[in-house]
């Protein structure tokens, strides 16, 4: 392993910025990440591990240990009645995972198709899309301890899953390094085509007989006509979450603002689209020096060219303010901040 200094991170972040890390690292096995663990000159010092750096935002250098999560392979390990249990390795590209699954007739994750990032980060976000999140199709998940080096294993109960949220985003920030994810594929697949515009879309493809791949390249082609290619310009996804009030807030918003987009919970609380609220408030489109609010989508915020990432962080607080102030309702920010 090769340990750099002062290590430009831009490459390595969808945003774009150029902050930098007091060190760098890239671990592909386990052995090296726990050799690392081991280290003396790294016990004491702050860390973070590195996936697809799709759903973080550097707004200073990273002052300790930056590790890039590199550790790669997907295999079958058991299958029953119902389902088969895919293991991937947390460096694994999340569409490559979803692209393996389509070919080989695994089903339950074709709707997170083109979710940009790796498998490592998909549990820690429940990323989710289009009415399916990854708490849906998780069995389990293998993570190292970063204070024993030992490798601990956590079922569906002991992720704490919710809304964009996972014990590894609270109590335990920090403390593990997600090392591979089992899910729980199904054999048969059940299309969850109602959500978002993908009913419309497979009709723009003609397609005539529903299934999986078909699904996915529907999905594909929705996320590429609204969502702008970090490739192209630096961005996050959603920058925002959908915000969750309950039925009597909801009523009152309602009554106020009758084009509100909502819709019903389980808990009978409503979810509200955050970036309808958004562009409520006039940000859609907006650009503040270099960095702005993306033309097709309220929710995600982008770098044109080279802002800095304090620059988006102050964007993204004018939002919540204006939010706040017009529709009192509290926006939580999705990403990341460094």
């Amino acid at each position: 392993m090769e340990i750099r200094e002062n290590y430009s991170l831009k490459k390595l972040n969808t945003f774009g910025i150029d902050a930098f890390a007091q060190y760098f690292v890239e671990a592909s096995t386990l052995s090296e990440l726990q050799e690392l663990l081991s280290e003396p000159k790294f016990k004491s010092i702050p860390k973070l591990i590195l996936g697809g750096g799709s759903n973080i935002l550097f707004t200073k250098n990273f002052e300790g240990l930056v590790i890039k999560n590199n550790l790669s392979g997907i295999n079958p390990i058991k299958e029953d009645e119902k389902y088969f249990y895919v293991k991937a390795q947390a460096g694994e590209v999340w569409h490559h995972f979803v692209l393996h699954c389509i070919a080989n007739n695994y089903a339950g994750v074709e709707n997170l198709s083109l979710i940009p990032g790796n498998v490592g980060a998909s549990p820690m976000q429940n990323i989710g899309a289009y009415g399916v999140e990854i708490k849906d199709v998780f069995y389990e998940l293998e993570a190292l301890n970063t204070s024993t080096n030992a490798i601990e294993v956590f079922s569906h109960a002991d992720c704490k899953f919710g809304y964009r949220e996972s014990v590894f985003k609270r109590e335990l920030k920090n403390k593990y390094i997600i090392l591979s994810v089992t899910f729980k594929l199904n054999k048969k697949a059940t299309f969850n085509t109602s959500y978002g515009a993908i009913e419309k879309e497979l009709e723009a493809m003609k397609v005539t007989e529903v299934g999986i791949a078909a699904i996915s390249k529907a999905v594909c082609n929705i996320r590429n006509s609204k969502l702008p290619n970090p490739k192209e310009i630096g961005n996050a996804g959603s920058f925002f979450k959908n915000p969750e009030v309950t039925a009597s807030q909801y009523i009152a918003l309602k009554e106020k603002h009758p084009e509100l987009v909502a819709y019903v919970l389980e808990n009978s609380n409503y979810k509200l689209a955050a970036g309808w609220l958004i562009e409520q408030c006039g940000w859609k489109g907006k650009t503040i020096g270099e960095a702005g609010v993306h033309k097709n989508q309220a929710l995600v915020l982008v770098n044109y060219a080279n802002a800095k990432g304090n620059e988006i962080y102050s964007l993204s607080q004018q939002i919540l303010d204006s939010v706040k102030e017009k529709f009192g309702v509290d926006l939580e920010r999705e990403v990341n901040i460094i």
